[in-house]
């Protein structure tokens, strides 16, 4: 019988588009029902390794991705949420999460997979609702699922004639690595290792390749999959590119592990599979899901072990934010409110010393265009985010005290002094967009302009500076000097824009890039009227 490998190709091919595109929505489908509270979850209860592991586990399931887990987690340690080891544990529950797709299609629901999705569409079309809309997602991303196993089964199917194909799985049995290799190239290409399990249950279910094959294929899919991690923390932090590595390190090392008790391991899962009667696919997701727990752990209490040689393997310092108050406890808030106060102004000058952290690497990024500075701003600027909100809570929970005429004074004048921070991380974030936008479109500025711009940005990091010192120490002179400078800004601001217009008019600069220069001063000047109403506050009451 002649293969018609256009129909094959078509069919095995489009079933894996339905299939990526499925698991991708229901995972969509599921982070939205659940709340986009992911990243909350992940840096909340992440306090130790062992939590860690636990979390890692139910991330994955909510997103239906053991490498949306692994992705989010190197952006939090990047931003400095989380530390190495409670990363590690993460990694590994991330890896015991993902299993449970293996389980889903292990049930033989293929006949249902139309129906499934008909219900699904009804929900997200015929319904105004949110949260029915989102459960329509995952009901229709869990038929397409069966959907595009079922068109991938039928396209594999005609495989059983191919004599290469046989030749190769025979190979596979007796060289253990090839089957390695395969699968770890597959899941790099296919990007997806609940994919590339599916398509080894369907191969296994439809006699395509034997037990002793289909194994290190599965070990295999989970070193792929770690390639996503990798590509993640690419251009990020040390600490990221640690925990990237980890990732990498945990599969291969129980890969090699389960290699050496390959015949064991599949012993137990033709023992299992007679004790509770598996059919093929649950088979596979048994072999997948023991590999992982027992995988994890066997290498749990390695945790610090792999956190040591990764930091000697990619050694460096970090540059970390610490997005968390480390000064605000709450014990003080009954106890004595005049002390909490204290602690509240301790926070806000720490905040303070990361605007000018911030604003100072805008400047840089302005003048080298260095992307680590852009990318470390951005993040300088979500810290700023949150530590408004849990100082803002926080002296809203003082308020509830009762507090003397001055202790009342310096919580007033703190409740301002947050915002006013807040609100210059929000301006040097604009200028980091307006110089991305510069670079995308292209946009020149003028020797002049760049020294124009250069003379005010220097000015106003002094100026807030300046008035940080002030509020630490109270002084009314430094204060004072804040408010002459933020006079001397709003000059530069109105010379510079006459400076502008004389160059648009003698044709040296073009509309675009002026309007860019002109945003950039703007909020500069926006700025030092933040750092000046702080001086004010230290100058109507000191602190």
């Amino acid at each position: 019988m002649e293969l018609n490998w256009q129909e094959m190709l078509f069919t095995f091919f489009g079933g894996l588009g339905i299939f990526l595109f499925s698991i991708k929505f229901m995972g969509d489908g599921l982070q939205k029902t659940a709340g986009d509270k992911l990243r909350d979850i992940l840096d909340r209860f992440t306090t130790n390794p062992f939590m860690g592991v636990l979390v890692g586990i139910v991330v994955t399931i909510l997103i239906q991705s053991s490498s949306g887990t692994t992705v989010l987690v190197v952006g939090l340690v990047s931003a400095g949420f989380m530390n190495l080891r409670q990363a590690i544990g993460v990694i590994m529950g991330a890896n015991i999460g993902t299993t449970v797709t293996a389980f889903i299609i292990g049930f033989d629901v293929g006949a249902y997979a139309l129906p499934i999705m008909a219900a699904g569409a009804f929900a997200i079309f015929f319904f105004k609702n949110v949260r029915i809309h989102n459960i329509g997602e995952v009901i229709f991303g869990f038929g397409g699922l069966f959907l595009g196993l079922e068109l991938m089964g039928e396209g594999m199917k005609p495989l059983r004639e191919v004599q290469a194909f046989t030749d190769l799985t025979v190979e596979m049995s007796v060289n253990p690595i090839l089957g390695v290799v395969a699968g770890t190239l597959f899941t790099v290409l296919v990007q997806s290792s609940s994919a590339t399990i599916g398509i080894l249950q369907q191969l296994y279910a439809e006699n395509l390749v034997t037990l002793d094959a289909a194994l290190p294929i599965l070990f295999g899919d989970n070193i792929g999959t770690t390639i996503t991690a990798i590509l993640a923390s690419l251009g990020a932090s040390i600490v990221a590119r640690r925990a990237a590595a980890v990732h990498v390190l945990f599969n291969l090392v129980g890969t090699v592990i389960f290699l050496l008790i390959l015949p064991l391991f599949e012993s137990y899962v033709l023992w299992l599979s007679g004790l509770l009667d598996l059919e093929e696919r649950m088979q596979i997701a048994f072999a997948h899901g023991s590999f992982n727990v027992a995988n994890t752990i066997i290498q749990f209490p390695l945790i610090g072990l792999w956190a040591y040689i990764v930091t000697k393997v990619i050694p460096g310092e970090e540059v970390s934010i610490e997005y968390k108050p480390k000064h605000l406890d709450e014990n003080f808030i009954e106890q004595s409110p005049s002390i909490a106060i204290g602690q509240a102004k301790e926070e806000i000058l720490r905040m303070g010393g990361m605007s000018v952290q911030g604003l100072e690497l805008t400047y840089s990024y302005l003048k080298n265009r260095t992307k680590r500075d852009a990318e470390l701003t951005v993040q300088i600027e979500e810290a700023l985010n949150n530590l408004d909100h849990k100082i803002t809570d926080y002296l809203v929970k003082i308020s509830s005290q009762s507090l003397s005429p001055q202790d009342s004074t310096r919580h007033n004048m703190l409740m301002n002094t947050v915002r006013d921070i807040e609100r210059i991380g929000d301006h040097f974030e604009n200028i980091i967009e307006l110089i991305q936008y510069q670079d995308a479109h292209k946009l020149q500025l003028t020797e002049d302009a760049i020294e124009d711009v250069s003379e005010m940005f220097e000015l106003t990091i002094d100026t807030v500076s300046k008035a940080m010192k002030a509020l630490d120490e109270n002084s009314a002179e430094l204060a004072r000097e804040v408010a002459e400078q933020e006079n001397t800004i709003d000059k530069m601001e109105r010379k510079f824009r006459k400076n502008h217009i004389a160059r648009l008019n003698e044709g040296k600069c073009t509309g675009q890039a002026g309007v860019m220069f002109v945003d950039i001063l703007s909020n500069l000047e926006r700025i030092g009227d933040h750092s000046v109403n702080i001086a004010e506050a230290v100058l109507g009451k000191r602190v």
